[in-house]
């Protein structure tokens, strides 16, 4: 039975890095279907809570970057598409050299938080040791079997959706009255009220969608 892993990577030349570092308010995720197709050399990053201005000035600057396209735009995200330099670092063709997959790639911090499947421990060694080698930071936060993790069902919820529920959650903030307001949420993250707030509805109403609504065949009101 394969395995599904939860770890935090990080390294000055993986991909992003410089703009993630740039833009902390701001949430990016791989669209995982481009994650590990080698032949187009592209890839395509999903973004949110994040001003454009600003994060296409970090796109311009980051040394990861070799070109870069606004593709879609919508009120709540924007994709672009990406050809990265070749000094890149990045861990999804090593995971698929090991017969694995990239399921989800979300930045955190100063680095990525990702999911992978992968077919056993021993291409985890294998991916690890690579990680080491490269200088990467590589920490492991979940690990399941694959029939473990089915069985949890997946949020849907992005890494920073995740961390703000979680804090506000810990301080008090769902509690009758209320232990603690958004701004304090807020500070407590380094980020803006706003971009708190947006958090937790949009982590509130994936979290109704994942859990509640797809038990329930009624149409939204």
């Amino acid at each position: 039975m394969g395995l599904i892993v939860d770890a935090y990577i990080a390294h000055s030349e993986l991909a992003l890095t410089h703009t993630i570092e740039a833009i902390p308010e701001g949430s990016i995720r791989v669209v995982s279907h481009s994650a590990t197709d080698p032949e187009t050399g592209l890839f395509f990053f999903r973004v949110e809570e994040a001003d454009t201005e600003a994060f296409e000035r970090a796109l311009t600057a980051d040394p990861t970057v070799a070109e870069s396209a606004l593709v879609i735009e919508s009120a709540a995200d924007r994709v672009y598409r990406l050809a990265h330099t070749s000094e890149t670092e990045l861990l999804s063709p090593r995971v698929a050299e090991v017969g694995g997959l990239m399921l989800e790639a979300r930045s955190r911090d100063r680095g990525w938080v990702v999911r992978l499947q992968l077919p056993d421990r021993e291409s985890l060694a294998t991916l690890w040791e690579h990680c080491e080698d490269r200088g990467m930071t590589f920490e492991l936060e979940r690990l399941y079997r694959q029939g473990e993790w089915e069985s949890e069902g997946a949020t849907g919820l992005t890494a920073a959706q995740r961390e703000t529920l979680l804090r506000a959650y810990r301080e008090g903030y769902f509690e009758e009255p209320r232990e603690t307001s958004q701004e304090e949420v807020a500070d407590l993250l380094g980020i803006s009220s706003t971009a708190a707030g947006g958090r937790i509805r949009r982590g509130m109403s994936k979290l109704i969608e994942t859990t509640l609504a797809d038990r329930d065949t009624g149409e939204r009101r």
